[in-house]
């Protein structure tokens, strides 16, 4: 019988949706005031969805392909590059938009505030990528 929907994008649905309703749970743990929309859509946290998504297509591209094909080393430039981002890029984006926003209303600039996106700290982006590797590996012995 045919699969109804691919491995890969399974993987990358699973681990997206999994992560935000752990970010969900997290918040909702602190006593944050919940909206569910922006939970679903928050940048940063713990754990970082960009890592979990990325390191779930990587384990079963790595289980089902192997490691010596050329999509698990075009798998791999992806999760460097997307964990990189997240933990370096993205982060000091983040930190320098806070300070922007704290300039502009310490100044009393007649400008609008800018939103300010976060990136994740290494845990956020290592837990993402244990939740990743765990989706990956079920989605594999699930669909084999």
């Amino acid at each position: 019988m045919e699969q109804v929907i691919s491995p890969y994008i399974l993987a990358i649905i699973a681990a997206w949706v999994l992560a935000h309703i752990i970010k969900y749970g997290i918040a909702w743990l602190k006593g944050k005031q919940l909206d569910l929309t922006h939970q679903l859509f928050i940048s940063g946290g713990m754990p970082s969805s960009h890592a979990a998504t990325s390191v779930a297509v990587w384990t079963v591209v790595l289980l089902k392909e192997g490691y010596r094909s050329a999509i698990f080393g075009l798998a791999t430039l992806v999760v460097l590059i997307v964990c990189y981002d997240a933990v370096k890029v993205r982060r000091s984006v983040g930190e320098q938009g806070n300070a922007i926003q704290e300039i502009i209303k310490k100044t009393n600039i007649k400008v609008n505030v800018p939103r300010s996106a976060q990136g994740h700290t290494p845990l956020e982006v290592i837990a993402g990528s244990l939740l990743g590797c765990v989706i990956g590996v079920l989605v594999f012995v699930f669909t084999k």
